[in-house]
């Protein structure tokens, strides 16, 4: 799958979502917040929108505004991930991509992979396919960005009891599963039952986070972050736009 997309167009996207993290983690500082809110937008907007927001936060301290930066940061990826599967089709006819360059377009830049997929289809079979495979190799970066992360965070947390684990035990699981899969070693009926299940339980997940939500609370994250994490999916599209015309 990933040779499929081409290698160059492979390192394109991975310096994009390098790029976007640590971007993000640069500026945080500038609207008040903290790096490690800085890691959770970058990196949701950079790998998978709400996935990744729930995967980098379960392996942050704990503090009081962590849960209320997680709910700020899934609100604010789905709804421009919502308004990108509107507007990106739009620009990608505009620029006249061909069904190759808008899959790696919509692929590259949109943030959840349900998104990803009704913006790819809506223009055409092959670019709803490159688009979800582009997609895919987004979300495998997530295994080593939170391996990174959680490496990072131990450095510099001293306290045992806080320290993240150096590979949470669903990543670990993730690249087995993942690993599995590429040699066919797992037999259809129980991907089939398996995606099934993981879409329940994302929705589930999510579900959660707004329970735990107010909209009164996020009031007072204020306009600078929401302004922040719009940059931020600004940023990744220019990024992979440029890399299509180089």
């Amino acid at each position: 799958m990933v040779a499929a997309i081409g290698w160059t167009q492979v390192a394109i996207l991975t310096a994009g979502v390098a790029a976007t993290i640590l971007l993000s983690v640069a500026i945080a500082p500038m609207v008040g917040k903290d790096r490690l809110f800085g890691f959770l937008t970058g990196g949701s907007v950079a790998i998978c929108g709400a996935s990744a927001a729930l995967a980098i936060s379960s392996i942050l301290p704990k503090s009081p505004e962590r849960d209320q930066n997680l709910s700020f940061t899934v609100i604010s990826v789905t709804v421009l991930s919502t308004v990108a599967m509107i507007l990106y089709p739009i620009l990608a006819n505009t620029l006249g991509l061909d069904a190759q360059q808008a899959g790696i377009f919509m692929g590259g830049t949109i943030h959840d992979v349900a998104q990803v997929v009704g913006a790819g289809y809506s223009i055409s079979e092959e670019t709803g396919d490159v688009s979800t495979v582009v997609k895919l190799f987004r979300v495998t970066l997530l295994a080593p960005v939170v391996f990174i992360g959680a490496l990072i965070l131990r450095k510099h947390q001293s306290n045992g009891a806080d320290r993240p684990p150096l590979l949470p035990l669903f990543i670990l699981a993730f690249l087995i599963l993942a690993a599995l899969n590429s040699y066919d070693l797992v037999p259809t009926p129980v991907t089939d039952a398996a995606n099934v299940i993981s879409r329940a339980a994302l929705v589930v997940a999510v579900a959660a986070v707004g329970m735990k939500t107010s909209l009164e609370q996020l009031r007072f994250v204020g306009p600078a972050p929401m302004i922040m994490i719009a940059s931020q999916t600004v940023f990744i599209g220019l990024f992979v736009l440029a890399g299509l015309f180089l």
